[in-house]
């Protein structure tokens, strides 16, 4: 069990409390002891120093034997322990008991031999001796006090006093007890002041402590109060200003942080940042798109994990061991995007430590532009050199002498004028289109019927029709809302549409024009669609016929004539009045066109 340190330092205090009032105490007991032990022996020092006085003249009486001075000596050794209040017993040189008070007189020659005793060897040979000991004969522990009598130099024999211990031991017991009271109120206000001593010094560090833990948790506004001077005082100052210091960097890091997730997200290109091992710490939105990654998938994975590409790892590798920038293009197998890879070396030299960032930039539009840009090229090379061609070779052949046939002559002037024609279409479709794409030109926003400029198509398209045996029918309701456009930009949509229809469709063929209403309220939409029962469309190639000079049948469409940009002027015609057009199948052959155009009521003004 983890013991707090409120209760550390009130266990620690007491542990030192109680040791030091148990050696004390131990002392105190010790030296009252031996000041009383001091008392009595100087006591019965001055006892036995009366009581060999008083014996001296009776044993160094001459002519008189120890034997009949022996109830004598007997009456006066008892007669000196009722006046010392001690017990008295004159012991010979030789050991042998001469006197006892405590012994009846006929027992006092049975006395074993004293010689021996501590007390007795102590004062013959140094003159004075004293022992603490169990009495056998009184059976108390008894201290005595010997004291040689001399005659001269010789000594006649030794004077001895025991006094019970009893009452010392009672006092010194008495004692004891008033010293372990007196320690054992010392120990419980030690206690009590220990407890209050630990509270008052650690309820500041427990303080501490929380706010400590508040801090790690991220409650970064808390701070600790301090009221003292001391070192507690000093510490929760040096932590408030470490909170301070902390709070202001953290707030940078997150502004910082904050700032480059911004500028991550707002980024067109893609980004994806690798540690020295290569493994993915970082990637933004747009990478996330370009290769359909997830981020939270991504990071902390190595790279060849996350984008499966060869070119890539190759590049990826390159740059970490060389540490040097460099770059190179890729396809995404995922999205089928052509990407622009540049790898630059950051300062990173340890793992999660950002190493190499790469930029990702699609240059899938600009390829397809340059794609775009190369087909128009050569469409248009091709379709300007098959006139050329032929107005050359039929000019060579005038020249080489065909000019003196008149009938000859004049029929190969004529090609020439109609091809001489068609360069000239193919320039104004080239020049009209441009014009609408860069915006040069601006359509109307008047409200239009569709069902006038549909009638007004149909007749002038109706003697083409009418020539390859097309039957042209109509069915524009009554109902249908006017649009805002440009009634001859819309015009020339619908003549490009049936001009198709007609050139398309096989002789004895019928081309339905007609008009709905498609989408609710608020964003209604007026419909046009132009069907034939012509060669129609494969689906592969649907989506590729409003292209410039894209043919279904190139050896066909040239043969029936046209330029090969008028779906492409439909296209962008359409798209200028905020519409749509696409090509659907019709059923069981031919095609059908289809126009959206919002009506006059939803529609937005702006020009193409």
């Amino acid at each position: 069990m983890t013991l707090s340190i409120r209760w550390k330092v009130a266990l620690g205090t007491l542990f030192a409390v109680t040791l030091a009032l148990t050696v004390a105490g131990w002392l105190a007991l010790r030296s009252i002891e031996r000041v009383e032990l001091s008392r009595v022996a100087e006591n019965l020092e001055a006892r036995t120093s009366l009581a060999a006085f008083a014996l001296e003249p009776l044993l160094a009486q001459p002519g008189a034997g120890r034997s009949t001075r022996q109830p004598e000596i007997q009456s006066m050794v008892r007669e000196l322990s009722r006046h010392a209040l001690a017990r008295v017993t004159v012991i010979g040189p030789d050991g042998t008991v001469l006197a006892d008070s405590d012994t009846p007189d006929d027992a006092v020659s049975r006395l074993e031999n004293h010689g021996t005793r501590p007390e007795v060897i102590q004062a013959l040979s140094a003159g004075y001796g004293t022992d603490i000991r169990l009495s056998a004969t009184v059976g108390q522990r008894m201290y005595y006090l010997a004291l040689p009598m001399k005659s001269g130099n010789q000594i006649r024999s030794v004077a001895r006093l025991a006094i019970p211990l009893t009452t010392l031991e009672s006092r010194i017991h008495d004692l004891t007890r008033a010293v372990s009271i007196a320690f054992g109120l010392a120990f419980a206000v030690s206690v009590a002041l220990s407890v209050l001593l630990a509270r008052g010094v650690t309820r500041p560090l427990s303080a501490m402590a929380d706010v400590a833990r508040q801090l790690a948790g991220g409650s970064l506004g808390r701070r600790i109060r301090t009221t003292s001077r001391d070192e507690v005082g000093v510490l929760g100052s040096t932590l408030n200003q470490m909170a301070d210091q902390l709070e202001s960097k953290i707030r940078e890091v997150s502004e910082d942080r904050t700032q480059l997730l911004a500028m991550l997200a707002s980024m067109i290109e893609g980004v994806m940042v690798l540690d020295c091992r290569g493994k993915v710490l970082q990637v933004n939105p747009a990478l996330e798109q370009m290769l359909m990654v997830q981020g939270a998938e991504a990071r902390g994975r190595a790279h060849w994990e996350v984008i499966r590409h060869h070119e890539l790892s190759e590049l990826v590798t390159r740059v970490l061991e060389t540490r040097a920038n460099c770059g190179g293009e890729m396809t995404a197998a995922a999205s089928g995007r052509t990407l622009r890879v540049e790898a630059s070396v950051a300062g990173g030299q340890r793992e999660n430590e950002a190493c190499a960032v790469l930029v990702f930039h699609d240059i899938t539009a600009v390829r397809r532009l340059e794609k775009v840009r190369k087909d128009f090229v050569a469409n248009v090379s091709h379709e300007l050199r098959t006139p050329l061609t032929s107005i050359k070779g039929y000019v060579e052949a005038l020249l080489d002498g065909a000019k003196d046939n008149p009938e000859q002559a004049l029929r190969f002037l004529e090609i020439i004028l109609k091809q001489t024609d068609r360069l000239n279409l193919i320039l104004d479709d080239l020049l009209q289109l441009s014009q609408i794409e860069s915006g040069q030109v601006l359509f109307k926003r008047d409200p239009i019927s569709l069902s006038e400029v549909v009638d007004r198509t149909v007749a002038l398209i109706k003697p083409l029709a009418d020539k390859k045996g097309h039957t042209v029918t109509v069915a524009m309701p009554a109902d249908l809302p006017p649009v805002l456009g440009d009634p001859e930009r819309l015009s020339q949509v619908l003549t490009n549409l049936l001009d198709n229809a007609v050139k398309y469709t096989p002789a004895n063929g019928s081309i339905h024009v007609a008009g709905q209403i498609a989408g609710d309220l608020p964003q209604r939409l007026v419909e046009l669609s132009v069907t034939d029962t012509g060669l129609g469309i494969p689906e592969a190639d649907r989506p590729r016929v409003f292209e410039r000079f894209y043919r279904v049948d190139k050896a066909r469409s040239r043969e029936l004539g046209g330029t090969g940009l008028g779906l492409a002027i439909v296209k962008h015609i359409v798209e200028g009045h905020g519409g749509r057009v696409w090509v659907e199948g019709n059923q069981p052959t031919g095609s059908r066109f289809v126009v959206r155009l919002p009506a006059a009521a939803s529609a937005k003004g702006g020009s193409g």
